[in-house]
């Protein structure tokens, strides 16, 4: 597999250097060089095989012949471990569920492969590798699963103090062994860019071994490709038109659907779901695109002011916002919408979605209103809505039983340094701790 940066095309490299490297010396992204199309019969019958077979045959033709057959169905086998079912709402209304995994997210899926991955990469190296990965929520607690205890490999997770769930602060807190937590005084957008400046520090990068675990990681892009087909296998005889629908903060994981559609998925359009920080929706509107600070909402996971992997979807596309707008839509919701959807979705279905799949229902019928023949609407519910236990029953006024693994973190005791915003404080602990 041969990967080039986005922001030197001319930059080649493999996926065995682009994982550990994280990102390129220019400060841009890797993408793949080529995004070859699946076999026909995976296309037209996905029905025929399971999951593991689908992730498998997306994971082969993306990465070639640089992993083995053999060890990659390995890899496969020991990281897509755990189901994503599709559940019906309405006729024309889906939701696939992501939260099956360890940590209750859909980030258990990127966690774990690129855990599988960079352990059979790393294992020869006798130097270790320190994996560093910003966190607004559901990142931290999937690569700390995902890498709790992974031979020559320590984490070091940043997450901003007081914009996380208290049971997403645990999973991310308490494991100990190689999993280190720094608590940023600052946003998500202060963490990750901590994470990027360590990374484009060659002085820092001589004295540590160093990777990233976020989206930024291409690794962590490849297993997210795999859920879009199985969503599209557990209703591909319906014959309709597929929308997928993603609640978007990095936005690597609308990437990983595109990704998926240039391989062949039949999708027809994709909904980017946003709370107030609508800088992507904005720009798919407008054709302007605005950085701007993070705002806190209770969609904590999606509070992204200045998403990375927006990069990478203007490079799929040359650029053409003309060819973008019409691939994605995008909206945005306030907090205030977000607790009204819970609220119709629980009494019209019975159904409980946390607030991320929330903004998700909010963007399709939005969606819907200027396009009521659409097709299936598949909502991608993220996490499991016990991870935002405070506001999901406050909002719908019932009681909620925590899933075991979460109701074991509640006596655990968090251990996490905090640090300010500042790279030079940032860069001292690594270098007295790692080092």
């Amino acid at each position: 597999m041969e990967l080039y940066s986005t922001n030197n095309p001319g930059l080649r490299t493999s996926l065995r250097d682009a994982i550990f490297q994280g990102l390129p010396d220019d400060n841009g992204l890797f993408m793949p060089v080529r995004i070859p199309k699946v076999s026909d019969n995976y296309i037209r019958h996905p029905e025929s095989y399971t999951f593991q077979e689908l992730a498998f045959e997306i994971a082969r033709t993306l990465i070639g012949d640089e992993i083995p057959e053999g060890d990659l169905k390995m890899i496969i086998e020991q990281s897509i471990t755990f189901p994503a079912p599709v559940i019906s709402l309405d006729k024309q209304t889906r939701v696939l569920e992501l939260f099956h995994g360890p940590s209750l997210a859909f980030k258990d899926f990127g966690a774990r492969f690129m855990a599988q991955t960079m352990s059979y990469f790393n294992r020869e190296e006798t130097e270790p590798l320190t994996i560093l990965v910003a966190t607004s929520g559901d990142t931290g607690g999937a690569v700390a699963a995902g890498f709790l205890n992974a031979p020559g490999i320590r984490v070091v997770i940043l997450y901003p103090s007081g914009k996380v769930s208290p049971l997403q602060e645990k999973q991310l807190t308490t494991l100990g062994h190689n999993i280190h937590a720094l608590e940023v005084s600052g946003t998500f957008d202060d963490c990750q860019h901590l994470v990027k400046q360590a990374f484009l520090d060659q002085e820092l990068r001589q004295q540590i071994r160093m990777s990233s675990a976020n989206s930024i990681n291409i690794s962590r892009l490849i297993p997210q490709v795999f859920y879009y087909w199985e969503a599209y296998k557990q209703i591909s005889t319906e014959q309709q038109d597929v929308i997928f629908v993603v609640p978007s903060g990095n936005f690597g994981n609308l990437t990983a659907g595109l990704i998926a559609q240039k391989m062949g998925l039949a999708v027809r359009h994709f909904i980017a779901a946003t709370n107030v920080n609508d800088v992507v929706p904005e720009y798919l509107e407008t054709g302007t695109y605005t950085p701007r600070p993070s705002i806190r909402t209770i969609s904590n996971a999606m509070d992204v002011g200045a998403p990375s992997n927006f990069s990478r979807i203007l490079d799929l596309y040359s650029s053409t916002w003309n060819i973008i707008k019409t691939q994605i839509s995008g909206y945005g919701f306030t907090d205030e919408q977000t607790r009204a959807a819970m609220q119709t979705v629980y009494q019209q279905y019975q159904y409980i979605l946390d607030p991320h799949g929330a903004v998700g229902y909010l963007a399709w019928k939005k969606f819907q209103q200027s396009h009521p023949d659409s097709g299936i609407g598949i909502i991608l519910e993220t996490a499991h809505p016990t991870k935002f236990l405070e506001e999901v029953e406050t909002t719908l006024k019932i009681r909620l039983d925590l899933p075991e693994t979460l109701a074991r973190l509640k006596s655990l005791k968090k251990e996490a340094t905090m640090i300010s915003t500042s790279y030079t404080e940032f860069k001292t602990w690594l270098l007295q701790h790692l080092n």
